[in-house]
């Protein structure tokens, strides 16, 4: 019998990629989510449509007896569809659950954990790795442009994938091959992290850790990064605006890295992607190869394009690991910073403001402007004590608060000149990227 699943917040980005695997591999796939309901992102919904899985609204209509329902594991028991699943005696799974359990079932598990980088990597290592002839099954949390999709089901031995530390589903994963990227402040304190990420290296045949990141290095094994200790050691760096090219030595053997995304960020995940890459018998040569192709992932200092003088890049910086490294990239080069920054939620903002604060303030530069909207909020229960109001506060001078999104994009195109780039900034929110483009098309009226 055909096993069916009902993904209740399907459009998601852990959600969508992990449903258009289990349908790729014969399932019966069948969801909902707030933001079909809302008409947001109806592209998105429409690609799912087209590949089989059928779509109903948040009300609890789409809920069949003996169908296995798919939530996150933070969802609220007085949501429709997870009433009328406990109504209907469904069996239950988190999103993690049913993820660990088929990458737990591949013969060779890269699992890619860490503060920041995972989805660039995640994407990095699944392109070695296809272009070598692996035929691996992909799943990210970010569409990678390369594979046009987040998600890639594949014929061979290899599954790659993203792991959350934030929900403490790390724990599940029992990875032929553990990598982490770093080790920084986000979700949760740093105790709990140290320990999951330990647990996490502990479990793997190998581990691959970045020797430039304190916290990551201390868990030892297979390192890379640019210490002059790392195994897969980086080294001559120069930068471009759209590109980065560096030299990468390993077991005496040297390449010629020419990178297609910028930023010394992106040098280090493709540091990490090689370092897996020779974990699984990829050459250094053949590795090097394929990631001068390799084109990038969505909402990761996404250029949107140019109108007036006025470039609009699209970013998923929300956290203060990841703004510090899309602001340091981006003033490698001229140009003032009209950012807008949307913080991914109360919960978020409550737990890591002060230290996302001090990165913004660390990292802007003089006439470097900082537009901050009201959190993302979809419903729910959330604490909404803590807002954007006192998160500008503590940023200091260049942050200003406006409430509401069209008004921040009125302000920023206010503000903007020849020579500025405007950033959009934050996490869980498609409709970022269309406010993006929707800035763009405004710029080019003006």
């Amino acid at each position: 019998m055909t096993e069916s699943y009902f993904f209740c917040g399907i459009g998601g980005s852990g959600m969508l990629p992990l449903a258009e695997i289990v349908r790729a591999r014969g399932a019966e796939v069948a969801g909902s989510d707030r933001a079909l309901d809302q008409g947001r992102t109806p592209a998105k919904f429409d690609a799912l449509r087209a590949k089989g899985i059928a779509l109903f609204p948040q009300d609890g209509s789409g809920v069949r007896a003996g169908q296995i329902v798919v939530a996150s594991a933070a969802i609220e028991e007085t949501v429709p569809d997870i009433a009328a699943a406990t109504r209907l005696g469904c069996e239950r799974m988190t999103r993690a659950e049913l993820l660990a359990g088929l990458f737990n079932a591949a013969r060779i598990g890269i699992a890619v954990g860490g503060t920041s980088g995972k989805s660039t990597v995640t994407g990095m290592v699944g392109w070695i790795l296809a272009q070598s002839g692996c035929d691996p099954t992909i799943m990210n949390g970010a569409v990678m442009k390369n594979f046009g999709s987040g998600a890639v089901v594949g014929g061979g031995d290899a599954f790659i994938s993203e792991v959350d530390e934030s929900d403490g589903s790390i724990a599940l994963y029992r990875p032929a091959i553990a990598m982490v990227t770093n080790v920084a402040l986000d979700h949760k304190s740093m105790d709990e992290l140290r320990a999951l990420f330990a647990a996490f290296v502990a479990r793997a045949r190998v581990a691959v850790v970045n020797a430039d990141n304190a916290e990551s290095a201390s868990l030892s094994w297979n390192t890379y990064g640019f210490a002059p200790e790392a195994d897969v050691r980086g080294s001559n760096v120069v930068e471009a605006p759209d590109g980065i090219a560096f030299e990468v030595t390993a077991d005496g053997e040297s390449a010629h890295v020419a990178l297609r995304v910028p930023g010394h960020h992106n040098a280090s995940n493709a540091l990490a992607a090689i370092a897996a890459a020779r974990a699984v018998g990829i050459s250094l040569g053949e590795a090097v190869a394929a990631l001068s192709t390799y084109t990038g992932t969505n909402r990761r200092l996404d250029i949107i394009g140019t109108a007036n003088g006025v470039t609009v890049i699209d970013d998923f910086g929300h956290n203060p690991d990841k703004v510090a490294a899309t602001l340091r990239t981006l003033h490698a080069f001229p140009g003032r910073l009209l950012i807008f920054f949307q913080p991914h939620g109360y919960g978020p903002l409550a737990k890591m403001g002060r230290e996302l604060a001090e990165s913004f303030a660390a990292n802007m530069r003089d006439g470097d402007r900082l537009i901050v909207s009201d959190p993302a909020y979809f419903g729910g229960t959330t604490d909404r004590s803590v807002g954007s109001d006192a998160f500008a506060a503590m940023v200091g001078a260049g942050a200003e608060h406006i409430s509401a999104r069209d008004e921040c994009g009125k302000r920023l195109l206010e503000l903007a000149a020849p020579g500025d780039r405007i950033v959009v900034m934050g996490a869980r929110d498609d409709t970022l990227t269309l406010f993006a483009g929707e800035l763009l098309e405004r710029l080019g009226r003006a």
